[in-house]
């Protein structure tokens, strides 16, 4: 397995753990109206970041990895709507530095199709 197909593999795994991370963080929350909404919206931006990022990776065409990345920068970029203290700061962290990631990989498939 190459460098890349290990960066690719371990990034899968970390986008979905942080998901994962994000569905326990809101169930922890007492819920009202309010933040049930806003819990809903980041509880679907944090899964969307690791589901559009597997589908990149299966994309046919750099283009279509391309769109995919689109998705999965504003999809971290949302995640870091929300806020709980030490665990929400730590999700927030988590959330920044994929979406940097993310645009690192998109920004490098924009140069190498055009």
């Amino acid at each position: 397995m190459t460098d890349k197909n290990i960066f690719v593999e371990k990034l899968k795994k970390r986008t979905r753990k942080f998901g994962v991370d994000v569905i326990l963080f809101c169930d922890s929350l007492k819920q009202k109206k309010a933040s049930s909404v806003v819990t809903y919206q980041l509880i679907k931006s944090a899964t969307s970041t690791g589901a559009n990022y597997r589908a990149a990776c299966r994309g046919r065409s750099q283009a279509e990895f391309f769109s995919k990345m689109c998705i999965v920068v504003k999809e971290a970029d949302e995640s870091n709507l929300s806020n709980d203290k030490i665990e929400l700061l730590r999700l927030l962290q988590e959330a920044t530095e994929i979406t940097k990631i993310m645009t690192k990989a998109k920004d490098t498939t924009y140069k190498n199709i055009n």
